[in-house]
């Protein structure tokens, strides 16, 4: 009988652990749980290294987002029915930029396209190929760097 205590409790446990990390994770509307973070990992090297008040003009952030940015993930969610909105403040959170970030990937990157992800964020969602080239060099080869880091 102690022994079934012990294995319930255990399991309970277990459950208990997995459903707390599933609520800690924000759904955002309309975007599924695709896991961005090496991209959006290796952005926030090349743009900012890390730094959530690196400002260069109207970029801000970690993940240098402009005010125009902001603007289009509000429209997306509002077209969603979603009352979430980002401020222009929210930029300087890792968080908060990470799930623009998420968002803007949801409406123009379903297919979850690394290239055309950095593409995107680089260019915006009419971007050039060519215009992006340098952009993509850049982050892709720290991409590799940082999968290197972590023995992928």
């Amino acid at each position: 009988m102690l022994r079934i205590s012990r294995m319930f409790c255990c399991v309970a446990f277990a459950c208990f652990l997995f459903l707390g990390q599933a609520k800690a994770q924000k759904q955002l509307p309309g975007c599924d749980d695709f896991d961005w973070s090496p991209v959006m990992d290796a952005l926030i090297e090349h743009e900012s290294k890390g730094n959530p008040n690196v400002v260069n003009g109207q970029y801000v952030g970690v993940l240098q987002i402009a005010p125009v940015l902001v603007k289009g993930v509000n429209q997306i969610l509002a077209s969603r029915g979603s009352s979430l909105r980002y401020t222009l403040n929210d930029r300087r959170s890792a968080e908060k930029s990470k799930e623009m970030f998420i968002i803007m990937m949801s409406k123009f990157n379903p297919e979850h396209d690394f290239i055309k992800a950095i593409r995107i964020w680089a260019g915006g969602p009419g971007y050039s190929v060519r215009g992006t080239q340098v952009h993509v060099n850049r982050v892709t080869a720290i991409m590799r760097r940082q999968a290197q880091r972590k023995g992928k």
